[in-house]
């Protein structure tokens, strides 16, 4: 009986984790790697392990650092199910096919320059066909009920309050008569934000594995992050210029509309126009109007209001590549919501080669930007950006509202696991080194806990006492 960590071990993106029963094995998440060319490149390399053997996959979300590896998998041999919550199986559909539509184009546009070197063509990661196969083995499930998936491994379901359909999975696992329950956190919301409910507390594991992303620091409250909200919007209205949001397309961007829906008044957004330029983000949104059944009581109310009159009457929905265009010839009174939400793709870089050299302009950070990406640099404090091979000057002011993060910070972590009885032994997996490192101190001084940091490609023995790990 063993774990293997074969992504999101001492880095954010790429979550994939192997349980190993008996003769059995099942993946919890198979995702991308993100940040940068070198980082990406990953993506293509085989498998370390044989994805014909596996028997099934469970998916605790759509984001595609959990799931964008998948079509992948099901192209190298895998034929199992994949089992993920149905709104994240609705999500998973548009976040997929997305993906294979980049990487289509992304290898159309590198070969026309391979092809005038001489040099051999490549293959995309994987094709929209691909990607339609692998969505055919997706298996929906509710939260709450348990779930037989394999001699030996049986699995549940709760609601982790990070986007629609997140998923906290509990797996109880038996070989040769022993039995263990390993936790995995999947990634986890903050309690008391809008939209969803909060992470679901579990009370029983004999190992727990959890994120830890912002292990290292603290989310602003509610209210501070509205009123820096207000403050950006004010300021963008007295110098006249437009305001740029970066914003993934499942969660944030919903996160974001919900708070324009919640202040227009107040924040005097009538003043603006609001642009959602992101036919991904679209489509996730409609999505969320379809399964209300998971909001929060005071967001479903929200939405009862928003069916009789428009919350946001100024909201426009930029579908095609030409109302996309039409935005970079408006010089103010504009805010454009677009991906990618790290900056390393999509509308939003045409959109930052049209504002970010303005001095007028405003650029508002509302997720995590992993290292190596567009959005780390301009969170840095990068002074020029590359684009399409210009270089461009940054004047606009750049602000990271980190309040609005879909992430637990240190504290919700720590609330989270601290719910469990007993203190299990604890493994850290989804968070930069640094950021593992002062979560897993502040939890064993405080906690009195087992912390062990996972690193690539380590396995584990769940037979074993934590006592007995390889020290990480």
């Amino acid at each position: 009986m063993h774990i293997q960590f074969h992504g999101a071990a001492g880095e954010v993106t790429g979550s994939c984790h192997l349980v190993s029963v008996g003769e059995h094995r099942i993946l919890l998440d198979c995702g991308m790697v993100q940040g940068g060319r070198k980082n990406e490149a990953r993506n293509s390399e085989p498998f370390p392990f044989n994805p014909s053997t596996i028997d099934a996959v469970i998916l605790s979300h759509s984001h595609i650092d959990h799931s964008g590896r998948l079509p992948f998998l099901v192209k190298s041999g895998f034929k199992g199910l994949i089992y993920t919550q149905k709104a994240s199986r609705d999500l998973s559909r548009i976040m997929l096919k997305d993906s294979a539509y980049l990487n289509e184009k992304e290898t159309e546009w590198e070969n026309r320059k391979r092809e005038r070197k001489g040099l051999d063509l490549i293959e995309p990661l994987y094709t929209m066909q691909d990607a339609q196969v692998a969505l055919r083995q997706f298996k929906g499930i509710d939260y709450g009920k348990k779930k037989k998936i394999a001699p030996g491994i049986t699995f549940r379901l709760t609601d982790a309050g990070h986007i629609l359909g997140s998923s906290i999975v509990e797996l109880w696992l038996e070989e040769k008569g022993v039995q263990r329950k390993l936790v995995f956190s999947g990634d986890l919301g903050t309690p008391g934000r809008p939209i969803l409910h909060d992470p679901t507390y579990i009370d029983d594991a004999d190992l727990v594995l959890m994120e830890s992303t912002y292990g290292d620091r603290l989310h602003r409250s509610a209210d501070e992050t509205q009123k820096e909200l207000v403050e950006i919007v004010r300021t963008a209205t007295n110098s006249k210029g437009n305001i740029l949001i970066p914003a993934f397309a499942v969660g944030r961007t919903q996160r974001v509309l919900y708070e324009f829906a919640k202040h227009y008044d107040d924040w005097n957004l009538s003043q603006w126009q609001i642009f959602l330029d992101s036919p991904m983000a679209i489509e996730a949104t409609e999505v969320y109007a379809r399964h209300t059944e998971l909001y929060d009581d005071e967001s479903a109310e929200l939405w009862q209001i928003n069916k009789q009159q428009p919350l946001i009457p100024n909201l426009h929905f930029s579908r095609t590549a030409n109302q996309s265009m039409a935005l970079n010839k408006i010089r103010s009174g504009a805010i454009v919501i677009a991906g990618s939400g790290m900056c390393t793709g999509g509308r939003i870089k045409h959109h930052l080669k049209h504002n970010a050299w303005r001095s007028d302009c405003h650029i508002i950070i509302v997720g995590y930007q992993a290292q190596g990406t567009l959005g780390r640099l301009l969170v840095d404090g990068a002074k020029n950006i590359r684009l399409w091979g210009e270089t461009i000057r940054v004047q606009a002011s750049v602000h990271t509202v980190g309040g609005l993060s879909a992430h637990a910070d240190q504290s919700g972590l720590m609330g989270w696991y601290g719910h469990f009885n007993n203190r299990p032994p604890l493994v850290l997996v989804h968070g930069e080194t640094d950021s593992m490192q002062v979560l897993a101190e502040r939890i064993e001084s405080e906690l009195n806990a087992a912390v062990h940091k996972a690193r690539p490609g380590e396995k584990i023995d769940l037979l074993q006492p934590a006592s007995l790990w390889p020290d990480g």
